[in-house]
């Protein structure tokens, strides 16, 4: 456990900036898809902001508490994929039923961290393998930084000089130098829209668990395979692909832990983060390893606020306009990208498995419901059973 003193040395503001990015990527990137799977449980607008409110909270919490207690940059988030299924799957079914189903999905969750199942699967996982799928998790965004020139020339080109200008110059403050010279052209070009921010508060409401096969069937248990495939397996291979060794059963059993407590509210799954931790444990965060925690208990600081404050600090990310994100997120992870197809690719013996990793997962291919993460890992285990038994 980090000391106050230890805490208070080691912070820095490279680290408390790529917290803000962190945030920034992960919420603006799928904010509207949490949206959706609620309005489509038929929550009103008070009950959204109830489902912001538990998932800002539980991230925060878990985010914070997870990294102080490991010295790791441990970045938690909301079930992306898991929301995007509720979308479509949760259709006429009631919100009690839902909550319920939730409450079944947590508890599986939780009994597969403490138990210790999921680590000792994870085990199996080359570190090659993992680096291969966070390089092709990764690439999309750092191929964005030069598409979004065709639509934001100006803005985003600044921002990729200034980022290679401030490399040389000053390392640690790469990303904060592009983020201050994308956000001040954004605003002599008026797209940064700050008109319609307002003060919201978010309120818990209490919603009592139903149960119904339809619900068990058709929400939890789907939603428990998608987020332990989609998020907790690649989040556990940012993690590795870094570099840190952590226990992982109390990282999957205490998210699961706060999914149960706050699902009634709407924390319908909080799990490992994968995209977004990547910019906590990235060189940009800092460049000594053992100081990163920091940018991810910065982050969880940020997730805590946006559901204290619900539809304020959502207002104020979807002020940013969209190709400033795409840039900043691209510049962010440029490190972590090459450190990792280098790890990837260094083992000659693992090498073209660690390959087909990368390229399935970098195609994007979802199969089942479940992400390219999944299947990439799927496929260089695959691979490496083929290539690699004995004749």
């Amino acid at each position: 456990m980090v000391s106050a003193k230890s805490f208070f040395n080691d912070l820095s503001f490279s680290a408390i900036v790529a917290g803000f990015v962190t945030v920034l990527v992960g919420f603006t990137s799928s904010a509207v898809i949490v949206f959706q799977a609620a309005q489509t449980l038929g929550a009103s607008e008070a009950e959204i902001g109830s489902w912001m409110l538990a998932l800002g909270l539980g991230m925060g919490i878990t985010s914070i508490g997870l990294s102080l207690r490991y010295k790791v940059p441990i970045a938690t988030a909301w079930s992306t994929p898991g929301a995007a299924m509720l979308t479509t799957a949760a259709a006429g079914i009631p919100m009690a039923e839902a909550v319920g189903a939730f409450l079944i999905s947590a508890v599986l969750m939780t009994l597969c961290g403490f138990s210790g199942w999921f680590e000792r699967a994870m085990n199996r996982i080359p570190v090659s393998i993992a680096s291969g799928m966070l390089a092709g998790i990764l690439l999309r965004f750092g191929l964005e930084i030069f598409t979004v020139m065709q639509t934001r020339f100006l803005m985003s080109f600044a921002m990729f000089c200034a980022y290679l200008l401030a490399r040389r110059l000053l390392p640690r403050y790469a990303v904060i130098v592009a983020l201050l010279v994308g956000t001040a052209i954004a605003s002599l070009q008026g797209l940064m829209h700050f008109e319609t921010i307002q003060l919201q508060f978010g309120q818990p409401i209490f919603t009592s668990p139903q149960w119904s096969i339809a619900a068990l069937v058709g929400v939890a248990l789907p939603l428990f395979v998608i987020t332990m495939a989609s998020q907790n397996v690649p989040g556990v291979a940012v993690i590795r692909a870094s570099g840190y060794q952590v226990p992982i059963s109390p990282l999957i059993g205490w998210t699961g832990a706060a999914t149960l407590v706050l699902a009634p509210f709407g924390g319908y799954a909080i799990n490992l983060a994968a995209i977004s931790a990547a910019i906590c444990l990235g060189r940009e965060a800092h460049e000594d390893s053992s100081k990163r925690y920091i940018a991810a208990v910065a982050a969880g600081v940020f997730y805590a606020l946006i559901g204290l404050l619900g539809g304020t600090v959502s207002a104020v990310f979807a002020a940013f306009p969209k190709e400033l994100v795409l840039a900043i997120a691209g510049l962010a992870l440029l490190g972590t990208i090459g450190n990792s197809l280098a790890v990837a690719l260094t083992n000659e013996k693992h090498r073209e498995p660690a390959l087909i990793t990368f390229l399935v997962t970098a195609s994007g291919i979802s199969l089942l419901g479940v992400s390219s993460a999944f299947w990439g890992l799927a496929a260089g285990g695959l691979a490496i059973v083929i290539l690699q038994a004995k004749r």
